[in-house]
């Protein structure tokens, strides 16, 4: 499902994989999204060195059904992010000698654009769907390396604090022996920005073969893993100075799945509160008195 409010996103995203007529079109678009909300569809053709049929192409591309559907899209998140002051700063690369004031403005600024792309994209039916399978299972296993590895430890530690059996792996033999021992009913979940990392995408597999619910959290919903996967949430990403693809995708990766531990914790709400005062008061000792 393409939400309109992500367009933007979706494309910044896509773009560098796009065949070299439909990328055109997406440069034309990103180089000034303002005036790509305006134009007419012969007037992009035009400024992008292709015809109408490549622009509808690249509409439909995106699940658009035609252009006049993509321009309101682009234009509702232009006007938004407009009006929220979202773009001060997106797109500055950041120099050796930039102060940190600066520095701030441009990080602060694109990481809250990211944020809120990932959000106008979310599916959130497709959440629901995931959040329902976590609650299910009787195990639940995330994959991730790198950065996305990270991740994967953080959404483990909010999951097992509500009382859901739930590991996370880096290891690809720790994971792929584990992803061997589900079974029907159980989930894993695979994360990575682009979806091409082999390690997750054997594991995600492995548990595919078993029976298991498999998830895909990347930024390239046509990647591998998304391919591979039966649920797919998708998120923004934008590189940017000394913080690439995979890096600058870490906080949209949060978001969604930080939105799934909560559509979990929602549905378990008075088991999740009962937990939360067991582990609040197991680790209050180890807290420093106010001085």
């Amino acid at each position: 499902m393409i939400v309109a409010g992500g367009a933007l996103g979706r494309i910044q995203t896509e773009l560098p994989g796009l065949p070299e007529a439909l990328r055109r079109v997406g440069e034309a678009i990103m180089a000034d999204p303002a005036v790509a909300a305006r134009s007419t569809i012969t007037a992009l053709a035009q400024r992008s060195g292709s015809s109408p049929a490549t622009v509808t192409r690249f509409c439909r591309f995106f699940g658009f059904a035609g252009y006049a559907e993509l321009r309101v899209a682009i234009a509702t998140e232009t006007g938004r992010a407009a009006q929220a002051h979202w773009g001060a700063g997106v797109g500055r690369e950041i120099g050796p000698t930039d102060p940190l004031d600066s520095v701030v403005e441009v990080m602060a600024a694109s990481d809250t654009r990211l944020i809120q792309e990932t959000a106008a994209q979310l599916d959130l039916g497709v959440v629901g769907k995931v959040a329902d399978a976590v609650l299910g299972a009787s195990r639940v296993l995330l994959f991730g390396v790198s950065a996305s590895g990270a991740v994967a430890s953080m959404l483990e530690g909010r999951l097992r604090r509500i009382r859901v059996p739930c590991w996370s792996f880096t290891d690809p033999h720790d994971a792929l022996a584990d992803a061997a021992l589900l079974t029907p009913g159980d989930v894993a979940i695979g994360i990575s920005h682009r979806g091409r990392t082999r390690e997750v995408l054997e594991s995600l597999a492995e548990a595919g073969a078993h029976g298991a619910t498999t998830v895909a959290v990347t930024s390239f919903a046509r990647s591998p893993l998304a391919e591979a996967a039966d649920l797919v949430l998708t998120t923004a990403s934008r590189a940017t100075t000394f913080r690439p693809g995979g890096l600058a995708a870490v906080h949209s990766q949060l978001l969604v799945l930080d939105v799934v531990y909560v559509a979990v914790a929602q549905r378990t709400f008075e088991r999740a509160n009962h937990a939360f005062e067991l582990t609040i008061r197991a680790v209050e000792g180890h807290r420093v008195e106010r001085s």
